[in-house]
Order: C-alpha cells, then sequence, then structure tokens
C-alpha cells in the first residue's frame, strides 16, 4: 500500500477527521498570537503557561473532571499572575514567566506523585496525542479559535501598536494594560488548547516557530500573520498523516514539520540576500 492509500485510508477514520479539525484550528490560533508574542519578545509565555496547564491538568484528573475545562480558569488566572508581577513586582518578563512556570511544573508532579491511578493519562499529556482527541475537545478547539480570530479582529489596530511601540500606543489614548491582558489571555487559551494537540513539553513551539518562519519571507504585517497560519495549519495536516503513516508520535512529528518549515524560510532569505 502506497503513501496515498494509506492517507485516503487514514481520511476514513473519524479520529483522524477530528485531529485534523482541532489541529488546524488550534494551529490558527497559536500562529496568529505568536506574530504578537514573538516580535514583542514576550514568547516564551506559552511555555510557561504550558508548565502550569500540567498541573490543572493534574487537578482536572484528580476531581475526576474534564481537563480542558478545569485548565482554561486557572491558566487564564497564572497568565494575570504573570502580567502583574511584571508590573507590580519590578520582575521581569522572563523572570515572571520562570517563577509561574517552576511553580505549576512543580505542583503537577507533586500531585501526580501523591494521587496514584492517573499517571499514564497525566503524562500523556506531556507529550500531546492528537489522534484521541474527543468530540468534545474538538468543539471546545472551534469555538475558542473562533473566539481568538474575533477578538484579534476587533482589538487589531490597538494590538499593532503595543507590539511596536507601547509608550507612544499609551501616549496614543490606547489603553494598553487592557489589551495586554486581553493578548495574554487569549494566549492562556490557544496553550490549553495545545496541551491536548502536541503536549505541554512542546506548544509554546506552534507559537514561535511558524511566527518566525513568516518573518523570515515577509515583511507586511497581515502577511506575516496570513503566512504564519498557512504554515501552522499545514505542518499540522502533514504530522498528522506522518504520524500515521509511519507510526510516530503526532505531536512531536508536528513540531517537526513546523522546524522544517522554519529552516526552509531561514535558507530562502539568505538565498535573496
Amino acid at each position: 500500500m502506497d503513501i496515498f492509500q494509506q492517507i485516503q485510508e487514514a481520511l476514513k477514520y473519524a479520529f483522524v477527521q477530528r485531529a485534523i479539525i482541532a489541529g488546524s484550528f488550534m494551529a490558527l490560533g497559536c500562529s496568529c498570537l505568536g506574530v504578537f508574542l514573538v516580535l514583542r519578545r514576550f514568547s516564551l509565555i506559552g511555555d510557561g503557561l504550558a508548565h502550569v496547564s500540567f498541573a490543572t491538568v493534574a487537578i482536572g484528573l484528580l476531581l475526576r473532571s474534564q481537563p480542558m475545562v478545569i485548565s482554561i480558569p486557572l491558566v487564564g488566572l497564572a497568565s494575570l499572575l504573570i502580567l502583574k508581577l511584571n508590573e507590580k513586582a519590578a520582575v521581569y518578563g522572563d523572570a515572571a514567566i520562570g517563577l509561574v512556570s517552576s511553580f505549576g511544573i512543580a505542583l503537577g508532579v507533586i500531585i501526580a506523585s501523591t494521587a496514584g491511578g492517573f499517571n499514564v493519562d497525566l503524562f500523556s499529556y506531556l507529550f500531546g496525542n492528537i489522534l484521541s482527541v474527543s468530540s468534545f475537545e474538538v468543539w471546545m478547539t472551534v469555538i475558542i479559535s473562533l473566539i481568538v480570530a474575533l477578538i484579534i479582529g476587533l482589538f487589531y489596530h490597538d494590538l499593532f501598536a503595543i507590539t511596536f511601540d507601547e509608550e507612544y500606543a499609551q501616549v496614543s489614548g490606547i489603553k494598553v494594560r487592557l489589551v495586554n491582558r486581553i493578548l495574554i489571555l487569549l494566549t492562556s487559551l490557544v496553550v490549553v488548547l495545545g496541551i491536548k494537540i502536541v503536549g505541554t513539553m512542546l506548544v509554546s513551539s506552534l507559537i514561535i516557530l511558524p511566527a518566525i518562519s513568516a518573518l523570515q519571507v515577509v515583511k507586511s504585517f497581515r502577511s506575516t500573520i496570513a503566512l504564519a497560519g498557512t504554515f501552522a495549519v499545514i505542518s499540522v495536516i502533514i504530522g498528522i498523516f506522518a504520524s500515521y503513516v509511519l507510526n510516530l508520535p503526532s505531536g512531536a512529528t508536528i513540531v517537526m514539520v513546523n522546524f522544517i518549515f522554519f529552516v526552509g524560510s531561514f535558507l530562502y532569505r539568505r538565498a535573496k540576500e
């Protein structure tokens, strides 16, 4: 059986269809926000919140609840805490991320070690398994991704302004603190979506890699967002099929495809110089 026949066979399965839908919408949300975060040198927020999500997933499993339902509000609160530490406690952004991140991962490990019975489920969230997403998680992903897209559209000009010159944006009358909170809360939402797709260890790569790949190729801000979204969606689709055909871990395969796109974009830029 050749590769195309295997792909056609894969598309007949409902779990593959769910994976493609959930992965594509999640990729769009991560990549669009990633452009703003990368340009603001705040891209590691995804990594920090992913570590916090590890603890919230442990709490959700401990309470025998849907982990995403528990994770969304708790990771959102953690994102606001990072922002507050950065603003009020004279803690720089990367230090604030590291502080909250280390607490989150430590809490998750403590819960996992003291409450047995769900360790296998918990640790599966470390590396993700997009092929196991449920119908509920697909709907959650689609709804949240559409909310993210809508809010980015409504606040696009404000987000654009604070991305390139926060002080000028504040002088211009833009509510910088409010927009920063919106940006970081949206990031927390897509991180929670991403932990089931590629896992807590890799979710930040879906925020960073498509954005920096697009920045290698185009200079227009809107074009960067569009190209980042294209890279992200294509990498998810290729990664799903490659993991199915080659029997590889789906999350890691998606990230590797993203990395290949980055290498190709970097070489393209060097060739043009």
